[in-house]
């Protein structure tokens, strides 16, 4: 289930937050992974926040469903772009074959690392074959808060490639890096792409 203070936190700043990330044009890492998926390709944004993702996605033809677990963000990602979220959970990821992508840009790495294998296997259940991952998680080892008492899970590069591979995701491309989040602290991340095989 979620961890409540965690979501605690994005209720109760998810404009603030949205005002720290918003660059008004798609990352390179969301072009990249829409230039991987088919025309009108039905994608969900897991744990979207504020919908920027499926705004671009949007904008670019595709055919985006934005979910996530708090609320203040569902609300914020409505009322600004009437977009359609909804609230979902990790636990409740249930759909079969449904989509031609998957967007979960550092959202996982908020669930429980022993829930983890199950997730992506979920996820790979709801994805066509041949449909694209695309993840972000902080790197390194254990799980942890932060100050803003946000709960993490960290994983290693191989670990990651490892999970996905089990599930039937063959990793087709690998980002590392670090960057300052809301937190302050410059954390290590690693960015998965990956192909459903069939």
């Amino acid at each position: 289930m979620p961890d409540l203070k965690t979501i605690s936190f994005y209720d109760t700043t998810a404009e603030q937050y949205a005002n720290v990330f918003e660059s008004g044009t798609p990352s390179p890492q969301l072009i990249e992974f829409m230039s991987l998926l088919p025309e009108s390709a039905e994608v969900l944004d897991l744990g979207c926040g504020p919908a920027r993702a499926s705004v671009h996605m949007r904008a670019a033809g595709l055919r985006p469903d934005p979910v996530d677990a708090s609320w203040g963000m569902i609300d914020l990602a409505n009322d600004t772009h009437q977009i359609g979220a909804r609230y979902l959970t990790f636990d409740q990821i249930d759909m079969v074959s449904v989509y031609d992508g998957v967007w979960a840009n550092f959202s996982l790495l908020h669930a429980q690392r022993a829930d983890l294998p199950r997730i992506f296997k979920a996820i790979s259940t709801a994805v066509r074959p041949g449909g694209v991952l695309h993840t972000g998680m902080k790197t390194g080892q254990g799980e942890s808060r932060d100050r803003l008492d946000r709960r993490y899970t960290y994983v290693t590069v191989e670990e990651l490639r490892n999970m996905l591979e089990a599930v039937e995701f063959g990793v087709i491309a690998i980002e590392e890096g670090q960057e300052v989040g809301c937190a302050g602290t410059n954390d290590p991340f690693v960015v998965m792409r990956a192909r459903k095989n069939g």
